[in-house]
């Protein structure tokens, strides 16, 4: 399975890659802007070939720890959100620069867990990073730490950039940090310890072999290995490697044998089916006429507002709805992208109808075909 599986790296078409608070800042000690000119030389060549690329970067605290002169990391969350808004500033004005350096735009995103699990918040960020790939833009994402609470903080960046992965429904997650990859003993104990080159995401007896996090990130390899098995619900392999390595994002995209590669059971498709289609609970429904239900049905297409004869229920942006065909039998369900009172009033219209009804568009689509399951 090994070489296959690295050889299959070389046809992915959209990437996250992940860079942890150590390599950004030289463990602590000042921001790693040689290190960040690397990183996004590498990853401007994986753009020139037409591929999509998002970041997703920690270090705004340790960032702003450094430029404050602080050695600790503060326990206080007031504390952490002030080194962060100090940090975040200095991150974005080095990444913009070393992008611009290759002729590309960047659009810093910050997100909370609330905006994710929120569906009508996940379409809309779904929404905007999949228009910033289509513009050519490279999106730079963190966690908000300077609004984030204990309750809504994703914890880590891992799993932060796991969920992004989902969200734009990457190939592959590549998690860049200090150390080589998953070892099956702890390397600092065990002078006999052995990289783990190859493994299943979401394998039990794997997170026996990962250690305690770090001192300047709140990740450690338990949350890689856990954020492997997020991406992997939306069909995304995960390589997690070491960022130090010359040219690493170049070699393990050309299928060499860095890192761990931790393999998703499931094709991105298959895996995002099941996610919708394991929501047992609709919150209302739409009736097709024949031919939606047809194109739809044998298609595989998205749900034009001109196909739709009929809304039932109540149900808000995000939520899951089904797809009636005219004798009320099931063809699909999805995420809907307008509530029930809009779209009660542009079903049956054109989408190029649906900003002169409402005042706005947000998606052509009342249900798009990469959010819906045809049952």
């Amino acid at each position: 399975m090994g070489n296959a599986a690295r050889a299959s790296l070389k046809n992915i078409r959209r990437l996250v890659v992940k860079i942890g608070s150590a390599l950004l800042t030289r463990d602590g000690q000042g921001l790693n802007h040689e290190g960040i000119q690397d990183w996004v030389t590498q990853l401007a060549q994986f753009r020139a070939r037409g591929l999509e690329v998002v970041l997703v970067t920690s270090g705004a605290v340790a960032a702003g720890m450094q430029r404050l002169g602080r050695t600790v990391r503060p326990h206080a969350l007031f504390e952490l959100q002030a080194m962060a808004a100090v940090g975040q500033m200095n991150l974005v004005q080095v990444y913009e620069a070393a992008f611009q350096r290759h002729g590309l735009h960047t659009a810093q995103v910050l997100l909370t867990h609330d905006d994710l699990a929120d569906r009508q918040r996940y379409l809309n960020g779904r929404s905007t990073l999949r228009t910033l790939l289509t513009l050519g833009v490279v999106p730079v994402v963190n966690e908000n730490d300077t609004v984030a609470t204990e309750e809504i903080r994703f914890g880590d960046n891992d799993t932060l950039a796991a969920l992004v992965a989902n969200l734009v429904e990457a190939d592959l997650l590549l998690i860049l940090t200090d150390q080589h990859g998953l070892y099956d003993h702890d390397p600092r104990r065990d002078p006999d310890a052995k990289l783990v080159y190859e493994g299943v995401a979401g394998d039990r007896q794997l997170l026996s072999m990962a250690g305690a996090s770090g001192t300047l990130g709140r990740g450690g390899m338990r949350t890689k290995l856990l954020a492997a098995e997020k991406a992997a619900h939306s069909g995304a392999s995960t390589v997690i490697a070491s960022g130090r390595v010359e040219n690493v994002i170049q070699r393990v995209l050309n299928g060499e044998a860095l890192g761990t590669h931790l393999k998703a059971v499931q094709g991105r498709v298959a895996a995002r089916k099941q996610w919708l289609a394991g929501h047992e609970r609709v919150a209302g429904s739409l009736k097709l006429d024949a031919g939606a239900a047809k194109v739809i049905r044998e298609g595989g297409k998205s749900l034009l507002p001109v196909g739709v004869k009929a809304v039932d229920g109540r149900f808000t942006r995000g939520e899951i709805v089904s797809c009636l065909d005219p004798e009320g039998r099931e063809v699909a369900r999805g995420l809907v992208n307008y509530n029930s009172e809009e779209a009660g009033s542009i079903i049956g219209k054109a989408s190029d109808k649906i900003e002169s009804i409402l005042g706005y568009v947000d998606e052509p689509e009342l249900i798009h075909r990469d959010n819906m399951v045809v049952l």
